[in-house]
């Protein structure tokens, strides 16, 4: 079968024929119809991730047809839960924790295997393309904006960076709660796009001064942030006291100083999000279904044109996710 790895070449990943998996006791065989692209799939490929396995099949979001497996699950339409061993606290991933496509086999080949309990059906109101665009950034969201955020009706949330596609996820949660949504992006276009669909007002980070205009609207309740880096001190200027900054990702990098003082003086919670347990994935896939969510797709490409897709993540120029079709 054709897949996609990480290797010692040039070109990191590769397009490579790999055995078909082989299943054993209740496992299940999904044969891959979409899977999507998440920035630690680029990071693997730049070298930037811990614990790389050279061979090791990418991708953590997919979407199939369940080919082999026990009867209840043979022929169903399927999405792919990423998480591999989060633990019996719903408040913390295990010392165990890693995430589908590194080191365990990915979903950006024609087949994988997974045990059942890594499976739930396909939404159906999506098409698999959108199916595949749903797991990892879905899950990061609803975790990071309802669970940690607090989004309800009555609020007030910021959504940094509107054209990745944990931020469409966390924009589309919150619209759902009830929230009253704003984003920042360094993009106008981008913050045109998100105005469009309902989004309140945007703020472009690329302007020093930003900071100032956002706070105008009177605070914010939550802050989603994956950014992280010295914009940490304008958040803690436009958080409502005792508001929650909510970081689950760092792309800028470290703060080079935080404002202790307005931090204290506050009140406000700093708060850490990464993805989400196995109970909050089907309660995400509620929301998901109970709202009709879908997720913004920005680019299909066939697999043989997979250097394109990721060079376009690298770019950092897509508006939603990139999703490769097999």
């Amino acid at each position: 079968m054709k897949a996609i790895t990480i290797t010692q070449e040039s070109e990191p990943i590769q397009l490579v024929d790999i055995d078909k998996p082989e299943i054993s006791g209740d496992e299940c065989l999904v044969k891959i119809s979409a899977a999507a692209l998440n920035r630690r799939d680029q990071w693997i490929r730049e070298g930037m991730y811990p614990g790389i396995q050279f061979g090791t099949v990418l991708g953590s979001d997919g979407c199939g047809v369940v080919e082999e497996g026990p009867a209840e699950w043979k022929g169903k339409s399927v999405i792919v839960n990423p998480n591999v061993n989060w633990g019996d606290n719903p408040e913390v991933q295990s010392s165990k924790y890693s995430v589908l496509g590194m080191p365990t086999n990915g979903t950006l080949a024609e087949y994988i295997k997974v045990p059942p309990h890594r499976l739930q059906k396909k939404p159906s109101h999506l098409t698999d393309e959108e199916a595949a665009a749903l797991p990892l950034a879905g899950l990061t969201a609803f975790r990071a904006t309802i669970k940690k955020g607090g989004a309800n009706a009555g609020k007030r949330v910021l959504v940094t960076g509107a054209g990745g596609g944990v931020s469409q996820f966390a924009i589309a949660f919150a619209f759902a709660s009830g929230a009253e949504v704003y984003v920042t992006s360094g993009s106008v276009e981008k913050i045109e796009k998100v105005k469009k669909m309902g989004v309140k007002a945007g703020f472009n980070y690329k302007d020093e001064k930003w900071f100032k205009e956002a706070g105008q609207v009177g605070g914010f309740d939550a802050i989603i942030d994956s950014a992280g880096g010295n914009q940490l001190n304008n958040y803690l200027k436009i958080i409502k006291p005792a508001g929650r900054i909510v970081m689950y990702g760092s792309t800028t990098g470290h703060p080079e100083k935080v404002d202790v003082f307005r931090l204290f003086w506050s009140q406000a919670h700093i708060m850490g999000s990464t993805m989400g347990s196995d109970d909050e994935f089907v309660e995400m896939l509620e929301w998901i279904n109970k709202y009709r969510i879908k997720p913004t797709v920005d680019k299909i490409f066939e697999l043989d044109d997979y250097l394109n897709a990721f060079d376009r993540f690298k770019a950092s120029d897509h508006f939603g996710k990139i999703v490769i079709s097999f």
